[in-house]
């Protein structure tokens, strides 16, 4: 059982380090938003192409010409500090419990 609470364990932490990683790209893409950046730049197209599938649906639910401002990204961060408190110390706690 001891190999199971260990790939939970590396599970957790891999999801951890990725939904932090995605945070800090969210992060960036709206400061750069505030700019207005070159839309043909490779890294504001990365930002954009990574973030757009995540940020859209959210857009759909709250559009931005009702309120005038973008709440989306604010969104997408309570649902990832949700998923990193939530889900990876539950995954972590299982972990403990099956060493």
């Amino acid at each position: 059982m001891f190999v199971i609470g260990n790939l939970l364990s590396a599970v957790a932490r891999v999801l951890d380090m990725a939904l932090s990683l995605y945070m800090w790209i969210i992060i960036i893409r709206a400061l750069i938003s505030w700019v207005n950046p070159d839309p043909y730049n490779p890294i504001v197209q990365f930002l954009y192409g990574i973030t757009e599938p995540v940020l859209s649906p959210i857009r759909r639910l709250i559009p931005v010409y009702i309120t005038g401002i973008d709440f989306s990204p604010i969104i997408v961060f309570l649902i990832i500090t949700f998923l990193q408190n939530f889900l990876i110390s539950t995954l972590m706690q299982i972990a403990m419990r099956l060493h």
